[in-house]
């Protein structure tokens, strides 16, 4: 059993919004249900938050859709990693320049080489980096 992954916004994106989601998404959600915990920048909140907001108002969610998915959201167990504020001006703006990310990507890269855990994301750009990087990706 898988004890902590990391997935970006992405990922929760296709929780909420059946067309984004995979085969990939359900086995990350089936994993959560079976007790492992999401591991996450803390800016992940934000981030999903926005996309689900972005999908309102391109009419692909209804409002209520929204708002469920975000009360789904906060039930879910997820762990908060607070050390992205004090590496941005380092650790997490050298990932980016090497890998040719934003520093919001690099911060889901950098959890997941610091606390070696698995990383889930949809992202061409990211899995590409995350390849290069040393970091597994859920297969």
């Amino acid at each position: 059993m898988m004890r902590a992954f990391v997935a970006d916004a992405s990922v929760a994106i296709g929780w909420i919004h059946p067309g984004q989601a995979t085969r990939e998404t359900d086995a990350m959600l089936n994993a959560i249900a079976d007790r492992a915990t999401l591991e996450v920048p803390a800016l992940w909140p934000l981030e999903v938050a926005h996309a689900l907001l972005v999908l309102v108002r391109r009419r692909k969610l209804t409002e209520n859709e929204r708002r469920t998915g975000l009360g789904w959201l906060r039930g879910l167990r997820v762990r908060f990693d607070q050390e992205m504020t004090s590496l941005a001006f380092s650790r997490l703006s050298e990932l980016a320049a090497e890998y040719d990310l934003s520093v919001y990507d690099a911060a889901y890269l950098e959890l997941a080489q610091r606390r070696r855990l698995v990383m889930g994301c949809k992202d061409g750009a990211l899995r590409s980096a995350a390849k290069q990087a040393g970091v597994s990706l859920w297969a």
